[in-house]
């Protein structure tokens, strides 16, 4: 049986990364799906704040799997099951993308530039580093891909009296809306010219309008059931989505400068094909060839809109990379062929790869540098903080009463890759939070988290929020994080932080010391840290990653601390 190259690619790419790259991968797709169908599991913020902004509409992708695995009794024989099969899943959809920016290449610029574009897309460093996690980023291209190789080119190029065939599209792009609300800045765009450009051809203008209509709402019906089903309320997830990210809370997570998609965001996505890029941009501007610059007008759109929010992060503009391959399709060909006119000329032997793939030696190896760091990201990168979850999970049941994670919120996955329900109670697993300041209108720029405060002095919250002395019988932690969109409580003694400056925005955590600690390496170097854990018998068991690896406050490996009684 046949099987395409780019399904075998992105299905091996999900099944064998080994590293960590975004908390949502886990969060805002896994853990929801695995809490509906096996009962426990983490809901951030997002999901358990008076207006939830999250859709049910992408983690619900998983259920069906989950559900059949909890059916069958395979999560218990082979639990290594929960963790590949929605992998699985996500590479076999990520590989349309790479399947339809050949169709998009073909519709804008020709047949010709099909297989380059096909090969860019499945070179690309930032596809092998995002393209195949369950991150709604990923669908979202996916999806975005696939709306646009059924988009009306053919029509704006034509004076065609006849309704254009934009159904399949307007679907695509309305579930890619489903999927991240922002995506709607690139069809507003898309959709907007082509109602433009059929303003005088009525009967091709009310039949994508009216389809617009039909599909558009259908899909926020579609949204409004699932989520109201699932919230047990009634709620309309991307308009609180919206609300939210254009409010102050999304600056919590940081801002970046207007320039950061041009200075960072572009040139990440593209790495060695950013040169290409660029110049089949220009040379789209140069041409008689209207889907091109409507291609490239939707590329500068997009990335224009998003330049105006604070809050910025590559894999944002992840949906437009598959436009940037097919310009850089049309460079890469363009050049090819100025060089094998000169050959033709000169009498010397064309490349017999040239046939398949059109591209100069010295282009190819250029592109081709970028395989080492896509090696480097799906083996080596970050691989401590998914592995540190393989240990706890083989450990025998007897001996894991109870874990709590010293790290960043957030720092590893959660129950979709532990999957151990003795650890289902509230306070027996539990992470420091970095919950963002929902209810504050004023003030919110001195708002600080649990991450915070924790990391502001880590040995001085240990000696206000920890008990003197470690329970042998590791009883559940009875307050240990932030409760979203819950009353800040000020602290007593004039609300100081570890510095003396005012910080008032701090609730009553309590701890119990757990039988398992996991941290990063730089933690122990902190004042204090390394001596406290040993008087209170904890002693390291496992360290898993790479001590110069990670950022920030992940640093030093991924370390296990296990209390012994003596």
């Amino acid at each position: 049986m046949y099987i395409p190259l780019h399904i075998v690619l992105r299905t091996f790419v999900a099944l064998l990364t080994q590293g960590f790259f975004q908390p949502d991968e886990y969060f805002q797709s896994l853990e929801p799906a695995h809490r509906l169908v096996y009962g426990y599991g983490h809901l951030t913020w997002e999901w358990l704040s008076p207006r939830p902004i999250r859709s049910f509409v992408f983690p619900a992708l998983n259920v069906p799997v989950y559900w059949a695995l909890r059916t069958l009794g395979l999560d218990e024989s082979h639990p290594s099951l929960v963790i590949f099969l929605p992998r699985l899943l996500q590479g076999f959809l990520a590989s349309a993308t790479d399947a339809t920016s050949r169709v998009l290449a073909r519709q804008i610029f020709g047949d010709r530039y099909a297989s380059m574009a096909y090969f860019l897309s499945m070179t690309s460093f930032f596809h092998f580093l995002a393209l195949s996690r369950s991150l709604s980023n990923s669908l979202e291209t996916t999806l975005s891909t696939l709306a646009l190789s059924y988009y009306p080119w053919h029509v704006l190029a034509t004076s065609a009296p006849e309704p254009p065939s934009a159904h399949l599209c307007i679907l695509f792009s309305a579930l890619a809306c489903l999927v991240r609300p922002t995506n709607g800045v690139l069809w507003f765009y898309l959709y907007g010219i082509l109602l433009f450009r059929l303003r005088r051809r009525s009967r091709a203008f009310f039949s994508v309008l009216r389809t617009l209509i039909i599909i558009g709402i259908s899909s926020l019906l579609l949204a409004f059931a699932v989520d109201s089903s699932y919230y047990g309320m009634r709620v309309l997830t991307p308009l609180n989505f919206i609300c939210v990210n254009a409010s102050p809370v999304s600056l919590f997570y940081g801002s970046s400068p207007w320039h950061y998609y041009l200075s960072q965001g572009l040139p990440i996505l593209c790495t060695t094909s950013l040169p290409f890029v660029l110049h089949g941009m220009w040379l789209s501007t140069r041409g008689s060839n209207q889907s091109a610059k409507i291609l490239l007008g939707c590329v500068l759109w997009t990335v224009s809109i998003y330049s105006l929010a604070g809050h910025k992060e590559w894999r944002f503009i992840h949906p437009i990379l598959p436009m940037l391959h097919v310009f850089a399709s049309k460079s890469l060909v363009d050049l090819w062929d100025g060089q094998r006119k000169q050959l033709q000329r000169t009498g010397k032997k064309v490349s017999s790869y040239a046939a398949r793939l059109p591209i100069c030696k010295s282009h190819l190896y250029i592109l081709l540098l970028t395989i080492p760091a896509s090696i480097f990201v799906i083996f080596f990168h970050c691989t401590g903080q998914i592995k540190v979850m393989t240990y706890l999970r083989d450990l025998p049941a007897d001996d894991l009463k109870s874990v709590g994670f010293l790290m960043p919120c957030h720092s590893t996955p959660w129950q979709a890759y532990l999957h151990r329900p003795e650890l289902a109670e509230h306070g027996k697993m539990w992470a420091l939070g970095c919950e963002p300041p929902l209810n504050l209108d004023t003030h919110t720029a001195s708002y600080k988290d649990q991450t915070d405060i924790f990391f502001e002095s880590p040995q001085k919250y240990i000696r206000e929020h920890f008990p003197p002395a470690v329970d042998p019988s590791f009883p559940p932690s009875p307050f240990p994080s932030s409760i979203p969109g819950s009353p800040l409580v000020a602290r007593s003694g004039g609300g100081k932080d570890a510095h003396g400056a005012g910080n008032p925005w701090v609730m009553d955590w309590r701890h119990e010391w757990p039988q398992y600690l996991v941290l990063f390496g730089d933690l122990l170097a902190e004042e204090g840290v390394r001596d406290l854990l040993e008087e209170q018998l904890y002693s390291e068991v496992w360290k898993g990653g790479f001590e110069w690896e990670g950022e920030g406050r992940r640093k030093g490996a991924v370390r296990v601390w296990k209390h012994s009684a003596r």
